[in-house]
């Protein structure tokens, strides 16, 4: 028995390395078939992207000329929505800037006139669904998230925050000394510095655009300055909504109406003009001393345009020329000079004000100088010299072949053409972009390059380390003058 099971035991070795060398054959047999149809990935093809389909949606108005946006989504039992409202903080009085923003944060946190603070907290906590109101520059939002199953209590919520708000006391204080927490910050990141102050002398300091709160602006915010500003801008017919997810079209319409369409107009709704917009400073060289620094942190620029230019396509098309690993700024400055951390170049548009055209980096303290004539130099050279076929097809494909990302899920697609309805824009309007893209010529990009860059114009700020900056700013040419920018932030008053 004992010579049986060894018998065994060999037979069933034997097989076992029959079958390893059975494995072994076909791996070697299969391998230089596999290395014979690897490709250099220059030699691959693939197949064209498919065509981009828009989700279906509705629009609609209700009676009091509120605008509704739905879009269906039942990938996952979740809805969202947002509201926006024709206002922005470019609208608050010079005086109390920091008002709109206090208004937003308040007006969600600051409870309802059916439910107080905690209550409303405890609500949404328990259906881990949110409610959230905010201010920016241009608008006003309302939005909300929450499982279909939930979303008639929050869609309730939701309207009870932005049509009954009261802007309890207490919150309006601790969104105030959260602002002055952030005034007494604010100087301590270089970069939000440069940010900030390049702003200032694009716009100008007291420009909608560019001005900050300060302790005396934000103490002077009541609350009565909150119910006003609501008061004023929150109404249906000043209102977009839109809706996406699992919801059916119908129940939903019935669900807006139930919460919204007993809302009054208000007919003597009056949206200001927007501000007027002209470049604070034509040219100069600004620096902000800041001597624990050990770099330097550059911005360029002059004012821009908007997004509805014609030529918005080949100034896109331009930006990719000169950004990116592949562009200019990032091949010659930063790779071959060793000028920079950090480098970008790009016009920088907005929907219904001019934004701005900035190039900007960060560089040692002794490079600062160098950094900026090579940036200078390279604006200057795709001006006066037509791009090359390969740099105009690379720039133009990252454009298109990102395109796709612009309906990566439907709530980005139905927050395009709610900003598009809010800023008079075609619904279309990406779709007119890709296609002028695709026409874009090495004629256009060198034609915008030389009517939208405009050196003489050029605004130069330095945040960095005076004394390390060497050479010094004043050797930049011509007579540079260097002016400098105090940021001293204004105690607050008793």
């Amino acid at each position: 028995m004992q010579g049986f099971g060894l018998m065994k035991r060999k037979k069933a070795s034997r097989w076992a390395w029959l079958l390893v060398v059975a494995m072994l054959f076909v791996m070697v047999f299969r391998l230089p078939a596999a290395a014979q149809a690897a490709k250099h990935y220059t030699e691959l093809q693939f197949p064209p992207l498919p065509e981009i389909q828009v989700p279906d949606y509705t629009r609609y108005e209700l009676k009091n000329g509120m605008t509704v946006f739905l879009m269906e989504d039942r990938e996952l039992p979740l809805v969202s929505g947002t509201a926006l409202f024709r206002t922005g903080d470019r609208f608050e009085p010079a005086e109390k800037v920091g008002l709109a923003e206090v208004m937003g944060q308040v007006m969600r946190i600051g409870g309802t006139t059916e439910h107080t603070p905690d209550e409303l907290n405890r609500l949404l906590e328990q259906r881990a669904a949110s409610v959230e109101t905010g201010v920016d520059s241009s608008s006003a939002s309302a939005s909300f998230s929450a499982l279909s199953e939930d979303v008639n209590e929050v869609f309730g919520l939701f309207a009870e925050v932005i049509r009954q708000p009261v802007f309890a006391p207490d919150k309006l204080d601790l969104a105030k000394k959260q602002r002055q927490g952030g005034i007494a910050r604010r100087n301590d990141d270089p970069d939000e510095i440069a940010g900030r102050e390049f702003q200032k002398l694009i716009y100008g300091q007291t420009s909608p655009y560019a001005r900050t709160s300060e302790y005396a602006t934000i103490n002077k915010i009541t609350r009565d300055d909150l119910v006003q500003f609501h008061r004023q801008y929150f109404h249906p017919n000043n209102m977009i909504l839109g809706i996406v997810g699992d919801f059916d079209t119908k129940q939903m319409q019935a669900l807006v109406e139930k919460q919204f369409g007993n809302w009054p107009a208000n007919p003597q709704l009056q949206v200001p003009p927007l501000p007027p917009v002209s470049q604070a400073n034509k040219g100069g060289v600004f620096l902000v001393d800041q001597p624990q620094l050990t770099q330097s942190y550059v911005q360029m620029g002059h004012l821009g345009g908007q997004l509805n230019s014609p030529d918005y396509a080949a100034l896109s098309v331009l930006n990719d020329v000169l950004n990116g690993f592949g562009g200019r700024l990032f091949n010659q400055i930063r790779s071959r000079q060793g000028l920079a951390y950090t480098v970008y170049g790009f016009w920088s548009p907005r929907y219904d004000y001019p934004g701005v055209f900035v190039a900007a980096g960060q560089t040692r303290s002794d490079a600062t100088v160098p950094f900026i004539k090579a940036i200078m130099s390279e604006l200057e050279r795709i001006r006066t010299e037509p791009v090359t076929p390969a740099e105009l097809a690379y720039a133009k494909e990252s454009t298109l072949n990102s395109f796709i990302f612009n309906f990566a899920d439907p709530v980005q697609t139905l927050s395009r053409l709610m900003r598009y309805e809010y800023y008079g824009y075609p619904e279309d309007f990406i779709f007119q972009y890709r296609r002028a893209v695709e026409a874009t010529t090495i004629a256009d990009v060198q034609r915008v390059a030389q009517t939208y860059l405009k050196p003489e114009n050029l605004v130069t700020l330095v945040v960095g380390n005076a004394e390390a900056i060497q050479p010094s700013l004043t050797s930049l040419g011509n007579g540079t003058k260097v002016t400098g920018i105090d940021i001293t932030i204004p105690e607050p008053q008793s």
